[in-house]
């Protein structure tokens, strides 16, 4: 073979090396590069203390989507927090959100509990009823100074 020849078949293969690298890259880190097959939906808290952008959002233990974005609403001084859900999740229009912690020390997440209803709720719609973190800091400083409700 001549020497074009041998430099081309290595040029094709490492192409073909950096897709399947970056393909894999896309996959491992959970990224979306169009659209996806999800949808949004978005729900009002008074506080979401330690939540942060990319956690999980849960039924049952059983992940079902991600925060997509926090937002302060400005009409209310709630935060907004928009979920991106598995297309082939269906919320009730009754479900509830709850911003919870994994385990003692561990990261925020949203924990829904569903509903119901048998009303879904659309694409860029509200979860109403939420159920917003438990500041740890703020519970000890009332038991400590004594005033506890």
């Amino acid at each position: 073979m001549n020497r074009l020849t041998v430099e081309l078949i290595v040029g094709v293969f490492v192409f073909i090396g950096i897709l399947c690298l970056s393909w894999l890259s896309v996959k491992l880190g959970k990224m979306e590069l169009v659209g996806g097959n999800h949808y949004e939906v978005y729900a009002d808290f008074d506080s979401v203390s330690g939540l942060k952008k990319g956690a999980k959002v849960e039924i049952a233990g059983v992940e079902i989507g991600r925060v997509d974005r926090i937002d302060l609403e400005p009409k209310s001084d709630q935060a907004r927090v928009y979920l991106r859900i598995r297309h082939e999740v269906k919320l009730q229009d009754d479900v509830i959100a709850a911003v919870r912690t994994s385990g003692i020390i561990g990261d925020k997440f949203i924990k829904l509990k569903p509903g119901g209803s048998d009303k879904p709720i659309s694409d860029k719609g509200r979860i109403r009823e939420t159920e917003s973190a438990v500041d740890l800091e703020e519970l000890l400083a009332k038991y400590i100074h004594g005033k506890v409700e």
